[in-house]
């Protein structure tokens, strides 16, 4: 019944400019407001100076128990600038966070936060 949007949006070519990145930490981050608001912030090394680093939330029908989010490199021009270059990017989480929490998958390990005080 709800099957057939996801089946659209999966059947689309993937693009080949954006890969997964390692990271080597990340944290959620409670902001001081009421209701309290979080941001997940993600660290590492990107293998390219020239390379974009961003956080991208999956697509689902229904809220998850953890909600993936994708660390994403990007490489902008037609030359690459082999250099590792530290990264630091973040991400209100307002909307996309699951029952339980967030997970963060990069190119090899996913790691799990809860985030909102649910056992």
């Amino acid at each position: 019944m709800h099957a057939q949007p996801i089946e659209g949006y999966e059947s689309l070519p993937r693009a080949r400019s954006y890969r997964l990145l390692n990271f080597e930490w990340a944290e959620v981050v409670t902001l001081e407001s009421f209701p309290p608001q979080f941001l997940l912030r993600v660290g590492g090394t990107k293998p390219y100076a020239n390379m974009s680093v961003d956080l991208s939330p999956l697509v689902y029908i229904r809220q998850p128990e953890y909600w993936g989010i994708e660390v994403v490199g990007r490489l902008r021009g037609a030359i690459l600038l082999p250099a590792e270059v530290p990264y630091d990017v973040s991400l209100p989480l307002s909307g996309i966070t699951g029952t339980r929490g967030v997970e963060v998958k990069g190119r090899t390990t996913p790691r799990s936060w809860r985030c909102r005080g649910r056992n």
